[in-house]
């Protein structure tokens, strides 16, 4: 009896829809077994790496996220992403359109790097969902995601304000790019929130922070209802610093700090912003090396799919 061919359908698959079972343990390692693809005709999201981690304090190594949270998604590929009540790769066209490619001997040129390969990705109609890589990828994303959108709100889950200030504005440096994004207009801090923050930082710029203990003592729905109130029907730009969970949840980061969110929590916050305007989306900091179990990259690659989820919600699925 011939059995249809499952195995390797980051090659082999015939469609950029549905879902389909595939041996977990084996099989090229594309995010949740999509086809790669840098042939965007068609394509909803592309799914794109940025394996970079220059400025990552304390701990390197987030320059193997992408690759971490790839290998990873392959445990959960086979079914339907729960508790959503639809497959966003029945309504979504998704592609792993692979890493960004750049010169690391070339520090203070890889900014630009990313941004090209973003805008590339961006004027083909394509949305994007990103990996890294330490947080300073999302400044140069952001530039793209502005320069097609206009000013962003931007939803911000992370231990650090990463709002340090950079007078000189010469930094590639994963705590001054949301300085940066704010003072270019990228992002507008009176439509955007950042939820999780745990660290010292006397000058927010203007961004409502609902940080980890509010969390814990206002639960859940009320952080839900909190950001919806800030965002409301803005452009959003969605960013998740794994670190924002607490270590017991994701000790594999560079820059841990106790005290944060569950993965419960996370999730559960995500999955209550259904129908938000959200146009770009990453997941950072990721450094498997630190986290034997890999349960770092299974927590990034599950908070992906449901960033994934929100974005059919918003442009595919009616509500």
């Amino acid at each position: 009896m011939d059995v249809p061919m499952q195995n390797d359908q980051a090659m082999t698959r015939d469609s950029l829809y549905g879902t389909a079972a595939e041996s977990t343990y084996a099989g090229i390692t594309s995010f949740m077994r999509r086809r790669y693809s840098r042939d965007l005709r068609g394509v909803d999201v592309a799914v794109s790496g940025v394996p970079f981690d220059t400025a990552t304090s304390n701990r390197p190594g987030a320059r193997f996220g992408p690759r971490g949270i790839r290998a990873a998604s392959t445990g959960i590929a086979w079914e339907r992403h729960w508790p959503w009540a639809f497959d966003p790769f029945d309504h979504l066209a998704v592609v792993d359109y692979g890493d960004c490619d750049f010169d690391y001997g070339s520090p203070q040129t890889i900014p630009e790097s990313i941004e090209a390969h973003a805008g590339r990705i961006l004027e083909s109609g394509s949305a994007m969902l990103t990996f890294g890589g330490d947080h300073f990828i999302s400044y140069p994303l952001l530039k793209a995601h502005a320069r097609k959108h206009g000013t962003l709100s931007l939803i911000h889950f992370d231990a650090h304000s990463d709002t340090w200030p950079d007078e000189e504005g010469k930094r590639v440096d994963h705590g001054t790019m949301f300085w940066h994004a704010a003072r270019e207009g990228l992002v507008d801090p009176a439509r955007s929130v950042q939820i999780g923050l745990r660290t010292t930082n006397d000058d927010h710029m203007g961004f409502q922070v609902l940080d980890a203990r509010q969390v814990h003592r206002r639960g859940c729905e009320a952080i839900v209802e909190a950001i919806r109130a800030r965002v409301g029907d803005n452009p959003v730009y969605l960013t998740f610093d794994i670190d924002c969970l607490d270590p017991a949840f994701a000790p594999g980061t560079g820059t841990p700090v106790c005290g944060g969110l569950s993965t419960v929590q996370a999730l559960e916050i995500l999955g209550g912003l259904r129908g938000i305007n959200l146009v770009g989306m990453d997941v950072v900091e990721v450094a498997p090396a630190y986290d034997h179990a890999d349960v770092t990259s299974l927590a990034a690659a599950t908070l992906a799919m449901e960033m994934l989820c929100l974005y059919a919600a918003r442009h595919k699925v009616d509500l």
